[in-house]
């Protein structure tokens, strides 16, 4: 109990500014961390050191300025607005730059905060017998001498922008993860750009004053990204990066007072040690956790190569040298896989070194081929030899996420088979009963209810009708319909695309 007391409470006796200090890098870790997030989903975390090093020169102007004209140094109020102007100026340089050439922003940011901190350089060079700057000071900063009136400054400061995030937190989370969408719905973009930079400059520049540049870069991007390892939603990451900042400040002053260092590099390094952490350890992005995925994971290529061999007579069992004999790899890898392969549920082992599809293995067979075959319409689309098809679809058909392999499938026009005559698997993952989807996926036999027409230029079909689908025509161009069982419809692609039908019967080819 007496060891508590001395190192965690001791401290504070009498020693006010301490708990100043704490409560000035708290209010600083909490405007940082909620900003940062930001920073970081815009991939713009070179501005927080730009703005920061910047400053040098608003400061200077501000020092100077107070000097010749009235004679005072070191006025607060004018170095503040000094270095307001310059953070602005920075950001304003940089972003005409980026619009108005082919710089890209970040480039644009390496060259105006250099230009304008070396122009910060020069004029404290210049009138060194005007200024008496401690750049040390500057730098390093020195949260253990914050007074009262800084407290009250940057309390100001972080509830100023915690009132514009949570003011503008729609405009600014949309902005961040997708501007394009942001500008096609009418949101101010440029506006809302402006607007978050300009707080990003209020933070760094208050926080300088008291922190230094060093603790002011470290508190505005280290937690936040420490945060972005943890989580995918931004109200949550704000939150994180918030605590992580506090927990960095007070953990921080405490080593700075144990083993009597300045207090800005161990905050710094707490922070970092927070970020390495969860980067080894985070359950979800972290090292650790990653690793184990990839090492449970099936590897899928090789997985699907075997797929591919076992589905050309997915009822009966496929021996293991008929496998090794088609699939390219060691023996042990093939052990591995097929282990894990039956784990999953895709493959059944039998007797003799024999292996059978299961239905959720011929699943996964008949998603492979389907990928394949439409990979190989594509390819002869392209005017690939027919010699090569075959050998490059082979390649391709692991690449078959749904999404890619449906807009394959649709720009293609719904292929029925591929170039060597065979079918392909018609959209199993779409076309179960009680779904909708476009009339275009329907294949012969399939009967549905039309719920909705996009255009009315269908004439013949309405809503409610039911569709009996009937063979493709010219080279699988156009669409037959039976309507109700009156009478039967011709459609292209885009007309039948234009009509979404609630499925009611289908049937899975077994290819």
């Amino acid at each position: 109990m007496d060891t508590f007391y001395q190192l965690f409470v001791e401290p504070f006796v009498g020693n006010s500014y301490l708990l100043r200090a704490i409560v000035a890098g708290c209010l600083v870790a909490i405007s940082s961390g909620v900003i940062g997030c930001l920073i970081i989903l815009r991939r713009m975390a070179f501005l927080g050191d730009a703005i920061s090093h910047s400053m040098l020169a608003g400061v200077t102007g501000g020092y100077l300025l107070m000097k010749v004209l009235y004679g005072r140094e070191a006025h607060f109020a004018a170095m503040i607005l000094g270095a307001l102007i310059a953070g602005f100026t920075t950001v304003m340089l940089v972003s005409f730059v980026s619009r108005v050439s082919r710089i890209k922003e970040d480039t644009a940011i390496g060259i105006m905060y250099t230009g304008i901190f070396a122009f910060g350089g020069a004029l404290a060079s210049i009138f060194s017998h005007y200024i008496h700057l401690d750049l040390f000071h500057f730098v390093m900063g020195d949260v253990l001498a914050v007074d009262a009136e800084r407290l009250w400054m940057m309390a100001g400061v972080t509830a100023i922008v915690l009132f514009v995030i949570i003011l503008w937190y729609r405009q600014l989370l949309l902005t961040a993860f997708d501007p394009i969408m942001a500008t096609s719905i009418g949101l101010p973009v440029l506006l809302i750009h402006i607007l978050m930079t300009t707080c990003t400059s209020l933070v760094v520049v208050s926080a300088v004053q008291i922190v230094g540049v060093i603790l002011v870069v470290g508190l505005l991007i280290t937690p936040a990204a420490t945060a972005y390892l943890l989580t995918n939603r931004l109200s949550h990451m704000m939150i994180l990066a918030a605590l992580f900042g506090i927990s960095s400040v007070v953990c921080g002053v405490y080593l700075s007072v144990w083993f009597n260092v300045a207090t800005s590099p161990p905050i710094v390094l707490f922070s970092t040690f927070q970020f390495m952490m969860v980067l080894i350890f985070s359950p979800k992005f972290g090292l650790v956790s990653t690793w184990l995925r990839k090492r449970a994971a099936i590897p899928h290529t090789l997985a699907e190569d075997i797929l591919g061999c076992m589905r050309r007579d997915p009822q009966h069992a496929t021996s293991l040298n008929t496998i090794i004999a088609n699939v390219r790899t060691d023996g042990q890898s093939l052990r591995k896989t097929l282990q894990r392969m039956i784990g999953n549920g895709w493959i059944q082992p039998l007797e003799n070194d024999d292996y059978l599809l299961t239905e959720a293995g011929k699943l996964e067979a008949r998603r492979l081929m389907r990928a394949h075959r439409i990979w190989e319409a594509y390819l002869a689309r392209l005017g690939t030899p027919s010699d090569q098809i075959h050998d490059k679809a082979d390649l391709l058909e692991h690449v078959h996420d749904e999404a890619a392999v449906d807009y394959l499938d649709d720009r293609l026009g719904h292929p029925i088979t591929d170039p060597h005559g065979q079918e392909i698997p018609e959209d199993f993952v779409h076309l179960v009963p009680g779904e909708e989807v476009h009339a275009s996926l329907l294949r012969e036999g399939h009967i549905a209810e039309v719920t909705h027409i996009s255009h009315q230029s269908n004439a013949g079909v309405a809503i409610g009708d039911t569709l009996l689908t009937g063979p493709r025509k010219d080279n699988e161009q156009i669409w037959t319909f039976d309507v109700n069982g009156d009478h039967q419809i011709d459609l292209d692609h885009d007309q039948a695309d234009a009509i979404t039908v609630r499925l009611i019967k289908t049937s899975i080819s077994s290819n």
